[in-house]
Formats: C-alpha cells, structure tokens, sequence
C-alpha cells in the first residue's frame, strides 16, 4: 500500500478507503454444461474459501468464505449454480464424508490423490506389515488400474490377510469378546478404500464426459493464491477476501 500510496502521490490511508470501496465485478461466462470440481482450502482452522471449478472451461465458476467445510457449503453452491443455469454433468470431490450426498443424482468422482493420501495418512509410506506393504502398493495402482481389476486386487488381499485383520489384543479392561482388533489402522485404510470404491473409478465409466480423476485444477491453483496472499501478512479479513476474489475471477 506504501508503494502505491508512492506512485499515486497520495496518502496509504486513502489507498485502503479505495480499496475497501472498489466493488469487484466477477467476469459473466455463460451458462453451458460442465464437470466441476469442488473443494475447500483453509488459512489456519476457522477461515477457508470453497471453490467449485469448471477444468474443462478452466474458470472458478463460484466461491464463498466459510469457517467450516460441511456439506451445507457445497448445497449452497451447487443451487447457486443451478439458478444461474448451469447444467453440472458431474463432480470431482476429495472425498469429505457426507459431500456426495450433496450431489446425489450426479456421477461423482472422488480424488484419486486425496484417496491415496488417506491410505497414506492409515499406513504410513514404510508399513512395516507385510500386509501393510501389499495394501499400500495395490493402493498406488489406483490410478493405473480398472475398477474390476482394482476391486479383484483389493478383495484377494482381503481373503487372504482376513485372519490377520481380524486379530485382537488382550485388554484387562475390555470383556473378553469386545478386546480392540489389533491392526485398526490397517482394517481403517481397508475400510476406506471400499467405502469409496464406487465413486473412484466413475471417470471411466463416462468417457464423453472427460471428468478428470483428481481435484488437482483446484489444488494447484490453491498453492498460488496462498503464495500471493503470502506477501500480504496481516491483512483484515475482508480485504483479504477482496485479493482472494480478484485473483479467482482471473486465474485462467
């Protein structure tokens, strides 16, 4: 603000009033069929933006403040969309339990990446099972392999590792026939991998549409909104989003 104040000849104070009064436009596209994707991105734990992205149009189509990623964010989008009059053909999600319901009705996918780093988050990048190690290298097939070929690698380590996963550990204060299963993280990353075995492969299953099978035309396009919103530290909340707004409306 300094420097513009400099280049104008004015005071810094009047620099932010100008700011603070400038009223942001978003750029008209119109209405047309489309894939979104959806996301949120956080700045510390109680303040984040939610996009949802067109990767075939490469334009952020809407976006809102939130203090919580709930499924409420994505209802709100989602109708917000709709009344204008776009047609959503399907959605690529990160996965957040309860989101898909958001969308019922639409091909869904869920991101590849972010379901690796799940497993990841359950397993570690060095299991030191055996089972572990299998589980991990099916899981980094995920975005080579087939759902029929995919569910057939999951379902054999399951029938095979089923004695295993189903081992408990002696607790003195646990009944006997309630001790805790002994690889929870193990049967955890299992557990989501199948629950989200329906959602993971549906771009194959809808070619024309071209659904990519990863959120990363979000992720990336986070990284450098925060990098620019880096070298403005301390910024008031609402000014913060006026920069985060003027960089949506153009990041191409």
């Amino acid at each position: 603000m300094a420097q513009i104040a400099n280049q104008k000849n004015r005071s810094a104070r009047w620099v932010r009033q100008q700011l603070d009064v400038a009223d942001l436009k978003p750029r008209e596209l119109t209405p047309v069929p489309t894939v979104i994707a959806v996301d949120v991105t956080f700045w510390g734990r109680h303040y984040g933006v939610c996009v949802f992205r067109s990767p075939t149009l490469k334009r952020n189509l809407w976006w809102k403040e939130v203090e919580l990623e709930t499924p409420d964010i994505y209802e709100t989008g989602l109708t917000n969309l709709r009344q204008q009059g776009w047609l959503i053909q399907a959605v690529v999600i990160d996965g957040k339990r309860g989101v898909d319901k958001v969308f019922n009705g639409l091909p869904v996918q869920i991101c590849q990446f972010h379901q690796m780093k799940t497993v990841t988050r359950y397993l570690t990048r060095k299991p030191q099972t055996r089972a572990g190690q299998e589980l991990r290298s099916i899981a980094l097939g995920l975005t080579r392999n087939t759902e029929a070929k995919f569910t057939n690698q999951l379902q054999g380590w399951s029938d095979h590792w089923k004695d295993f996963l189903n081992e408990r550990t002696p607790c003195s204060c646990c009944k006997p026939n309630r001790w805790p299963y002994t690889h929870r993280k193990l049967r955890a990353a299992r557990r989501s991998l199948l629950t989200n075995l329906p959602y993971l492969f549906t771009y194959q299953k809808y070619p024309e549409l071209n659904i990519p099978n990863t959120t990363n035309c979000l992720d990336g396009m986070f990284s450098q909104v925060k990098n620019r919103l880096a070298v403005h530290r301390g910024l008031r909340r609402d000014r913060r989003f006026k920069i985060i707004t003027e960089i949506l409306m153009g990041k191409d």
